[in-house]
């Protein structure tokens, strides 16, 4: 199981989740309208739930039905990137040192 990222997401964008997660599985570009969670990455640590101000991220099994389709949005969004393209998303958002 993992997060999901829902509608409320988009065009707020606020990236106060890509912050907190200590394993640097959201991720988005400026041409996407939302930010996406790598379910392949995500740890379930719940760390992006409680700082999204627009409560748009839930756990897989607790997306609100109106909002589901998201769950399959978010796998699709990093099953039609390739390996490069998902290592790169990983390199440039890695954080520098304070």
């Amino acid at each position: 199981m993992t997060y999901v990222i829902t509608e409320p997401c988009i065009g707020v964008k606020d990236a106060s989740c890509v912050d907190v997660c200590p394993v640097d599985c959201i991720h988005t570009t400026d041409e996407d309208e939302q930010y996406y969670i790598d379910p392949d990455i995500c740890i379930d640590c719940e760390a992006c739930v409680h700082v999204c101000p627009v409560t748009a991220i839930f756990y897989e099994e607790d997306v609100p039905e109106e909002w589901k389709s998201y769950t399959q949005k978010n796998r699709d969004y990093f099953a039609a990137k390739t390996d490069e393209e998902r290592r790169a998303f990983r390199t440039r958002t890695q954080r520098q040192p304070d």
